[in-house]
């Protein structure tokens, strides 16, 4: 997957994202919709920026990830209108001229102001989407992001496009590369800061390039679901790592985890297995499966892993019925993956009704019966968490569980497998195992 794969395939998004939006419009009795980039947000008390992060309504449209203050205008029936802001500025670079395969398909007007777009409102009922203080000031707050029709446009991006698909497939092809680098620097023995900058350098992304922040995790830091540090400094023993990372594509995720044993044996075994039990979950996958049955599946899988590997000693049924699964797997399975890392809608029907998580689940991020042209991880994990076993020993039937086995394998931390996947019909394309297959 290239560059050119995703500009050929533009012109079909932008003509279906019109269709969309249109039948969205005239749904909720709207005449036009204006979407606004979004505009910087400044520290407290300070003037240096937050790195920006534009509406997604905005990106879902156009590959513009760093232009604040751009207004796209839909109006039914015409061509898209775009207002590109492109100041005159000497303290910052300011935006490029539009690139001609993305640009051709837009009506364009370049202004230098930031509010220039104020004076070229269309006409009529229209609907504000962003987060710019601007939109208000404008269209007043009834008028900005009105909850059904967000909820309508939040449904249609749970179905993604092929140019959408061909952003996250390339974003997969960066991140693989860059998680080779990052298994070959903990192998030559760097700290976790030196294998993220080796990951940032194999992928070309700055930090705020990234979709998230990179969970780079050495022995026990691999339990720490979010791991935020990166420490300069090696364990006195390094047992294994853990690294959960993403790249992006015109402001599409890629999202991406693999867990690595120093050496081998028991805990390099372990990763194995989990692996396999990672594939056989992909492999349920596709269009009217219950991501809850699914999630469900996949805590009874990890029970009998634990149950084979000695760490449990019950059945994995009486696992998961009694909450013990949850104490080594307290995450989801997974989420819908695109312009957010946990993309929207995946706790409401298409009717915008809440789907309950089930009893006892609470982190779980997509409870949907999958559709085609949904993209999502699939990401089982197990991890040994001192909080959460210690509550489960002295406040449960610690009998459940093989302590001496526990003691054993928490200097490793934990294990999480993540690979992003289309449904299909009849299945589910795993992009990230085709962006490694590519490497050889």
């Amino acid at each position: 997957m290239s560059k050119a794969d995703y500009q050929s395939l533009y012109p079909a998004h932008v003509a279906e994202m019109q269709r969309r939006w249109e039948a969205s419009l005239a749904e909720e009795k709207f005449d036009a919709a204006v979407v606004h980039s979004g505009t910087p947000m400044y520290a407290f008390q300070d003037d240096y920026e937050y790195a920006f992060r534009p509406n997604p309504h905005f990106l879902a449209w156009l590959p513009l990830t760093h232009h604040h203050d751009s207004v796209l205008m839909i109006v039914p029936g015409e061509k898209p209108r775009l207002i590109y802001f492109q100041p005159d500025d000497y303290w910052y670079l300011p935006p490029s001229d539009p690139e001609p395969w993305w640009a051709e398909q837009f009506e364009i007007e370049v202004v230098r102001g930031a509010d220039e777009w104020h004076r070229r409102v269309p006409s009529g009922r229209v609907a504000a989407l962003g987060d710019s203080a601007n939109l208000a000031e404008v269209y007043g707050r009834r008028r900005v992001n009105p909850s059904l029709l967000t909820h309508r446009l939040h449904i249609w991006r749970t179905r993604k496009t092929p140019y959408e698909i061909a952003c996250i497939q390339q974003a997969a092809n960066l991140a693989a590369v860059a998680h080779v680098a990052a298994e070959k620097a903990f192998r030559d023995g760097e700290t976790e800061y030196g294998i993220h900058m080796r990951y940032l350098a194999a992928c070309d992304h700055t930090d705020t390039e990234l979709p998230y922040n990179n969970i780079v995790a050495l022995n026990t830091h691999g339990a720490v679901l979010h791991y935020q540090a990166r420490e300069r400094e090696l364990p006195g023993e390094v047992r294994s790592f853990l690294i959960d990372g993403g790249c992006a594509v015109n402001g599409y995720a890629s999202d991406i985890t693999r867990t690595y044993a120093k050496e081998q044996g028991e805990f390099a075994d372990m990763i194995a297995a989990m692996d396999v039990l990672e594939r056989d979950l992909v492999g349920k996958v596709r269009a009217g499966l219950d991501y809850k049955d699914l999630f469900l599946d996949s805590h009874r899988m990890i029970a009998g892993l634990l149950r084979d590997f000695g760490v449990l000693n019950v059945s994995p049924e009486d696992a998961v019925e009694s909450g013990l699964s949850w104490v080594f797997y307290p995450h989801g399975l997974g989420h819908f993956l695109g312009l957010q890392v946990h993309d929207v809608a995946g706790l409401v029907d298409n009717a915008g009704n809440a789907i309950p998580r089930p009893d006892g689940f609470p982190a779980l991020r997509l409870t949907r019966v999958l559709e085609e042209g949904n993209v999502l991880t699939i990401e089982p994990g197990l991890y040994f968490i001192d909080s959460l076993l210690d509550n489960w020993r002295a406040e449960k039937d610690a009998a459940m569980v093989n302590w001496e086995r526990v003691e054993a394998l928490k200097p490793y931390g934990g294990i999480r497998i993540e690979d992003d996947g289309v449904v299909q019909a009849d299945g589910c394309a795993d992009l990230t195992r085709r962006a490694f297959a590519e490497l050889g």
